[in-house]
């Protein structure tokens, strides 16, 4: 299957390097990496475009002018993945926590699902104990906010390792998101349920990230819990749509 893997960066020079490694080294022939910089000032843009000339074909790089927020990378990086002949569009963070040798189950259900989801908390799935139990809760506490609220049937539901069918991105309202921070991967994963396609979770060990700061604030945090709310409200009128078999799809 002809996979290309989004990665949004802001400042993961130390990291990326590793992670297009790591990515590579799957033994995916049809696997390819995009790279979406935010100018980040510590140079990753510019590691990006080295590793572009170290690999040619199977990483491009998307320079933007500048952070405009994580939703916003991903927007952007979709859109051009679906100007090429990808069939699997996945996303992952590039700060080595979701671990790529994931991405090979993930494909082999693209049979059956139009979404899998890399999953902290699927039976099965850990969190890095370097987490500690505040961190550890929080998370668990937001990721239950978000599902009563909006009936969520993802465990999941702030999980950001994710893999699509082309078919199904190509049918997602992007046009109608507006999250920038983290509250768009719940975003997104409301409006799969909306639109009633099939979802898998498979479980995952989410490793703290090993190099940098975490881009996590205050303000992502409010932003996050003021925004469910809203979301209900916005896609109110989704309904699902129909799909062939995931297997006689084009």
């Amino acid at each position: 299957m002809r996979a290309l893997v989004v990665v949004p960066t802001y400042n993961e020079a130390g990291n990326l390097p590793q992670l297009v490694q790591a990515l590579l080294a799957l033994g995916l022939p049809e696997l390819r990496i995009l790279v979406v910089d935010d100018r980040s000032p510590d140079g990753t843009g510019e590691v990006a475009e080295a590793l572009a000339r170290e690999y040619p074909g199977r990483l491009a790089v998307l320079h933007r002018d500048g952070p405009r927020g994580l939703g916003s990378a991903y927007l952007e990086g979709f859109r051009l993945a679906l100007r090429t002949d990808a069939e699997a569009i996945i996303q992952m963070d590039a700060d080595l926590s979701h671990p790529p040798s994931a991405i090979p189950p993930m494909l082999e259900r693209m049979a059956d699902y139009h979404v899998v989801v890399g999953s902290r908390y699927a039976p099965g799935g850990r969190v890095d104990p370097r987490w500690g139990p505040g961190r550890y809760w929080l998370s668990r506490w937001g990721n239950v906010y978000a599902r009563l609220i909006l009936g969520l049937q993802v465990r999941d539901a702030t999980a950001g390792f994710k893999c699509w069918r082309r078919d199904a991105m190509m049918r997602m309202p992007l046009e109608r998101v507006r999250s920038t921070g983290y509250i768009f991967q719940v975003e997104m994963a409301y409006i799969a349920q909306r639109l009633g396609y099939r979802v898998c979770e498979i479980p995952i060990f989410f490793e703290d990230r090993r190099v940098g700061r975490s881009k996590m604030d205050w303000r992502i945090k409010l932003e996050a819990a003021l925004r469910v709310w809203e979301l209900r409200w916005r896609y109110r009128d989704l309904k699902p749509i129909s799909f062939a078999h995931p297997e006689t799809s084009p």
